[in-house]
C-alpha cells in the first residue's frame, strides 16, 4: 500500500507593507521642506506685497492720498513716455551685450580649446574680469579708462599723436559723447568670460571620434567648425543668451555709476527708471508695477532657460 504524500510546499515571500507613492515622496522631499520655507518667505511674500502696491496710487509725498486704483499703474508703464524710453534703451543694452559677448566668447573658448603652453594661466586671466564686482568694474571703466583728463584712452591717443609729432592730442569726453557703446563696452568686458565658460564647455563636450572621422575625411577646418561644431554649440549658445539676458536686463550697477541714466535718458533702462520712479518720484505704486512687469518678463525668459538647460541634461543621459 502506497502512501500519498504532499507535495514540497515553497516558502513565500514575505508581504511588504504598502506604502503610497504621495508618503514616500513625502518622505524624500521633508528635508527640502525647510529651504522651500525659506525661499517661500524670501522671495514670494515680497513679491506678493510688490504686487498689492503695485495696485495702489501712493506717493510718500502724500501719504494720506492712498488709495487702491487697480491695473490704472500697469496702463501707466505701459504708455508712459519716459518708460517706453526705458524699455528701448534696455533692449538695445541687453541685446548689444549678449550678442558681442557671445562672438567674442566664442572666439576666445575656440583659442582655449587648443593646447599651448600658459594655458592654464590665460584661462585664468580671461575669467578674471566676470569676478569683478559689478560697481567695482564700472568705477574702472568710468574713472581709469573713460576719463578724458587721466583715462587710459586718452591717454594712448595723446602718446600716439606726440608719436607722430603733434603737441597734443584729441581730448574726448567718452561717456558724454557715446554714453550707450561706453556702457555697452564695460558690460561685454565684463560678461565675455561668461561665455567663453559656457562654450568652452560645449567645445571640450564635443565626441573626439566624430571630429577625427572628418579629419580623416579631409574636411577643412572651417568646414568641421561650419558643419560639426557649431550645430553641436547651438544650445550651449542658446544658454549662454537666455541665461546672459536675464542677467544683462537686471543691469542697473553699471548705468548708475557710468552714466546715471544720461545724457537725456540715453542710457536709462528699465531698473534705473524704476530707481528713478521709486527714490526721485516717490512713485510707490508706479515702480511697483514697473518692477512686476520686469520680474514676468524675466521669468519668461527664465523658462527658456531651464528648458535649453534640461535638454542639455538629456543630451548627455543619452550618450
Amino acid at each position: 500500500m502506497t502512501t500519498l504524500t504532499a507535495p514540497p510546499q515553497t516558502a513565500s515571500p514575505p508581504v511588504r507593507p504598502r506604502t503610497s507613492r504621495g508618503a514616500g515622496a513625502w518622505k524624500r522631499r521633508f528635508p527640502l521642506l525647510p529651504a522651500l520655507i525659506f525661499t517661500i518667505i524670501v522671495t514670494q511674500l515680497p513679491f506678493v506685497a510688490t504686487l498689492v502696491i503695485s495696485t495702489l496710487q501712493w506717493n510718500i509725498l502724500k501719504p494720506g492720498e492712498r488709495h487702491f486704483v487697480g491695473l490704472s499703474n500697469f496702463k501707466f508703464v505701459f504708455t508712459d513716455e519716459r518708460l517706453r524710453t526705458a524699455v528701448l534703451n534696455t533692449v538695445v543694452l541687453t541685446a548689444s551685450v549678449v550678442l558681442i559677448s557671445v562672438v567674442l566668447g566664442l572666439g576666445l573658448a575656440m583659442l582655449l580649446d587648443r593646447r599651448f603652453v600658459g594655458r592654464g594661466l590665460a584661462r585664468t586671466m580671461l575669467i578674471a574680469p566676470f569676478l569683478v564686482m559689478p560697481v567695482a568694474a564700472a568705477l574702472l571703466w568710468k574713472h581709469a579708462i573713460y576719463n578724458p583728463d587721466y583715462g587710459l584712452l586718452n591717454g594712448t591717443l595723446n602718446a600716439l599723436w606726440r608719436l607722430f609729432g603733434a603737441a597734443n592730442g584729441p581730448t574726448i569726453d567718452w561717456v558724454s559723447s557715446y554714453p550707450m557703446p561706453a556702457v555697452v563696452i564695460s558690460l561685454v568686458w565684463q560678461w565675455t568670460p561668461f561665455m567663453m565658460l559656457i562654450l568652452l564647455a560645449g567645445l571640450q563636450a564635443q565626441p573626439a571620434d566624430v571630429l577625427e572621422a572628418a579629419r580623416m575625411d579631409g574636411a577643412s577646418a572651417l568646414q568641421t567648425f561650419r558643419h560639426i561644431t557649431l550645430p553641436h554649440l547651438r544650445q550651449y549658445i542658446e544658454l549662454g543668451v537666455l541665461l546672459g539676458t536675464i542677467y544683462v536686463v537686471q543691469t542697473f550697477d553699471a548705468v548708475y555709476t557710468i552714466t546715471q541714466g544720461g545724457p537725456g535718458s540715453q542710457t536709462t533702462n528699465l531698473p534705473y527708471e524704476i530707481y528713478l520712479t521709486m527714490f526721485r518720484k516717490y512713485e510707490y505704486g508706479q515702480a511697483a508695477a514697473a518692477g512686476v512687469v520686469v520680474v514676468l518678463g524675466s521669468i519668461v525668459i527664465a523658462t527658456f532657460a531651464l528648458r535649453t538647460i534640461a535638454s542639455l541634461f538629456r543630451e548627455e543621459v543619452s550618450r
